[in-house]
């Protein structure tokens, strides 16, 4: 199918501007600054101690103590659990982020829809998970989790808003009105 059809349902309409697709505008920005954090502060504990800049141990260090997440603890992921997420966050999200950046720019790629809807569900399973198991710490506060949540909900809501809006383009491409 060509992917300058009409979009149903008030869908993006792919081979328009960007600044004319909203959703996709609001998902370009997301990936671009998500590229940075990944590299920042997620993958950070990949990287092999002598590779890794003092100025990236100070800012993981600084989230650590100032938000108590575990997950970024110095002396590493808590659970073997996380350490996956992490590798898929690696080996999956990296390289779809980057594509997505120009993918959702150029909105001409048919493909787009998949690759984001496979990306909100797996980002929405992983981040639903470290949000229940950050609510199970007994060390934290309830303020302390809801400071947590200040950061994992919006990624949670964002995710599932995109599988929800690439689930329904994705009908209105395999099942036209």
């Amino acid at each position: 199918m060509a992917s300058t059809a009409v979009a149903g349902k008030g869908r993006e309409q792919p081979g328009t501007s960007i600044w004319s697709r909203k959703r996709d505008l609001c998902y370009l920005v997301f990936f671009v600054i998500h590229v940075p954090v990944m590299f920042s502060i997620d993958l950070a504990a990949l990287y092999p101690p002598s590779l890794t800049p003092t100025f990236l141990t100070t800012l993981r260090t600084y989230y650590h103590t100032t938000y108590k997440d575990q997950f970024f603890s110095p002396t590493g992921p808590p659970t073997a659990w996380f350490s996956a997420f992490l590798w898929m966050e690696a080996l999956y999200h990296v390289p779809l982020s980057l594509w997505a950046v120009g993918a959702l720019y150029n909105g001409q790629h048919p493909l787009l829809p998949v690759h984001l809807l496979i990306y909100a569900v797996q980002t929405a399973i992983t981040t639903l998970t470290c949000i229940a198991e950050y609510l199970s710490w007994t060390h934290l506060s309830v303020s302390e989790k809801i400071d947590l949540g200040y950061l994992y909900v919006p990624y949670l809501a964002l995710s599932v808003f995109m599988g929800v809006d690439m689930f329904g383009r994705l009908q209105d491409r395999l099942m036209p009105v």
